[in-house]
């Protein structure tokens, strides 16, 4: 599990992650391939609500436009499977994007937060806990396991570059 920057109140009150405008979305969640099984032997989720590009796909609001994560609780707010949520949305609002053949850790400028953490000794603090994270050997060898997980996004802040020793697939 990775530890998190963002406070849980201000999560819970925000109405920005999960929720899709479309449900082909750049920004929905990429699952790795153990996480894919997981949610098929534990959650009992049907192979058919993920995409062949390993992918979560959205499913229509309720009493609203626009998709959201099959695991997202309006009344609530709250993810259903928040302790076993995919490795993208504990990594979330960082991104792993893919530029010029490297990897770069990025923070999306849409999440509220984000924009009030932008040149803090926070945000210091804890790019460089994930980037000793990500740059672990153990978590390079799931990367390059799994590199549906490393997408092109738009509208994201760079803030490192990690330390990948082959070009992604």
């Amino acid at each position: 599990m990775i530890k998190q920057l963002i406070p849980q109140e201000f999560c819970l009150k925000c109405q920005g992650c999960c929720r899709f405008s479309k449900q082909d979305s750049v920004w929905s969640p990429c699952l790795l391939d153990e996480e894919i099984q997981a949610l098929i032997d534990r959650e009992g989720i049907p192979s058919a609500s993920i995409t062949v590009d390993k992918k979560l796909l959205p499913v229509p609001a309720p009493d609203q436009d626009g998709f959201i994560c099959p695991f997202l609780d309006c009344a609530s707010n709250k993810c259903k499977i928040y302790e076993l949520r995919p490795f993208e949305c504990q990594l979330y609002p960082f991104l792993l994007t893919l530029r010029n053949k490297k990897v770069i850790l990025t923070i999306d400028l849409n999440c509220p937060y984000a924009k009030v953490i932008l040149n803090t000794k926070d945000l210091q603090e804890y790019t460089s806990y994930l980037s000793g994270l990500l740059n672990s050997q153990r978590k390079i060898t799931i990367l390059k396991e799994n590199p549906q997980i490393i997408q092109t996004y738009e509208e994201v802040k760079d803030i490192i570059e990690l330390n990948f020793p082959d070009e992604p697939k």
